[in-house]
């Protein structure tokens, strides 16, 4: 019986360490950049501002198609009446408190306003066309955040692996620096020397692996992610990618993000808002002409007609067209229609100054790849002849034919141009992502 009972306990306690190890497995989920690009859409909140705005765009548009419907209002009143009044049966003045009810229908429909009620149409689907462009603008800006935030991971990630390895080489030259000493065979300053480099190596291990746990916190806060002990993004390296867009020329780089890019939308169609605007003021100059009909009665409460015979007998209807021809208005139409036109000309300016900031933006981020690639090779080389000087030098060291001062100049230079490679490869290709976002090549 005791048997059982002790299987039994440690079944128990396989089953629950099974179960929190199954839940800590299942806790730490992985990130994809395209996964932290689409949660950063669905949960950024500019982004949601702006599914609002386009959302009220569309609410504008639905408005602007209700103003070809004629507008139909019921009325009813219920009034008492206290005084000297005739009485209705027997046409006699008389004290008394009558009550009447009323009820009426108004229906007014516009024949003609100047053709605003079309271009009030039409500026609505501008401004949802502008809410559409203004949304995307916004998930593109979001999208470039979330990749330099997600290579500055791998960037952090891959430097504390160069640093641990860089620690491991340190530990051990210092195990060796130790026999050395106790041997005889280097100086006890040597010994210092290899002592303070190695806690060198330990501080940039500990300073990376901060770095690193920061950027990832950082990229959690931007989509939103609450459990920053378990989030992770996957475990990739980037290579230099092979593209031809850095021989491509500026113009057709320029002429396609013209035509592609989000900027240059919004700023093309508030021209053509506020060109639609203009129109619709002038429409304040046209003459209106309404078409109207009313339909109304009442009834007497306590006459000894009934309501129905009542209602038919007080029964009346109004209907007929109404002109309205515009004179003189305080030269409030006037203002208004200049103020348009000022409108208008400010937004041809800001659509040429959207090209022009593209234009630059674009030359910028040509030059800014161009240069980061020539750096990166430049420190390519740099990093080959020094990894190969560290070798021949390390060899030199532990033959005792390089002492430990000029061994340790030589590797501090190796290990430094490891940094530079990691800084100027991924420095590269966010520059080149960025390119490849205003070429309207695919970035993520």
């Amino acid at each position: 019986m005791m048997i059982n009972k002790k299987k039994h306990k440690h079944i128990l306690i396989y089953l629950i360490v099974f179960v929190f190890s199954t839940y800590n497995i299942n806790a730490q989920e992985i990130w994809t950049l395209k996964k932290c690009v689409e949660r950063a859409i669905d949960k950024n909140i500019s982004i949601k501002n702006s599914q609002i705005n386009l959302e009220v765009a569309k609410q504008e548009k639905i408005n602007a198609i209700g103003r070809f419907v004629p507008d139909i209002n019921a009325s009813g009143n219920y009034s008492w009446n206290s005084g000297l009044t005739q009485n209705i049966t027997t046409g006699i003045l008389e004290e008394q408190t009558t009550k009447y009810a009323t009820g009426g229908i108004n229906i007014g429909m516009d024949i003609y306003n100047g053709l605003s009620n079309i271009k009030e149409l039409q500026k609505a689907n501008l401004l949802k066309l502008a809410g559409r462009y203004q949304l995307e603008n916004m998930i593109e800006e979001i999208s470039l955040l979330i990749i330099n935030s997600y290579l500055q991971i791998l960037f952090n990630k891959e430097t504390l692996n160069v640093y641990n390895s860089q620690l491991k080489i340190t530990g051990k030259e210092l195990i060796a620096a130790q026999e050395q000493f106790r041997s005889g065979v280097i100086p006890k300053g040597d010994l210092l020397i290899i002592e303070a480099n190695n806690a060198t190596a330990i501080q940039n291990v500990v300073i990376a692996e901060n770095n690193y746990k920061l950027s990832k916190i950082s990229l959690a806060q931007i989509i939103l992610i609450d459990d920053l002990e378990n989030f992770d993004i996957v475990d990739e390296k980037y290579e230099i990618p092979k593209t031809d867009i850095l021989n491509k020329n500026i113009k057709e780089i320029i002429r396609n993000a013209e035509i592609s890019k989000s900027e240059i939308k919004i700023a093309a169609t508030n021209l053509k808002i506020a060109e639609k605007e203009k129109s619709i003021a002038f429409t304040s100059l046209h003459p209106k002409i309404n078409a109207y009909y009313s339909y109304n009665s009442s009834v007497l409460i306590g006459s000894p007609i009934s309501y129905e015979e009542q209602f038919d007998i007080n029964a009346g209807q109004t209907y007929g067209l109404q002109l309205s021809i515009p004179i003189f208005n305080n030269l409030t139409r006037k203002t208004i229609i200049q103020k348009n036109k000022l409108n208008v000309l400010k937004n041809k300016n800001l659509l040429n100054q959207a090209k022009l900031d593209l234009e630059n933006t674009i030359n910028k981020a040509l030059n800014n790849a161009k240069g980061a690639l020539k750096t990166y090779e430049a420190t390519e080389q740099t990093f080959k002849a020094r990894e190969t000087a560290y070798i021949y030098a390390k060899e030199r060291f532990e033959n005792g034919a390089l002492n430990t001062l000029n061994f340790l100049q030589v590797k501090q230079n190796f290990e430094n141009t490891q940094s530079d490679l990691l800084k100027t490869k991924y420095d590269y290709i966010f520059k080149l992502k960025i390119l490849e976002f205003y070429s309207g090549n695919s970035y993520l």
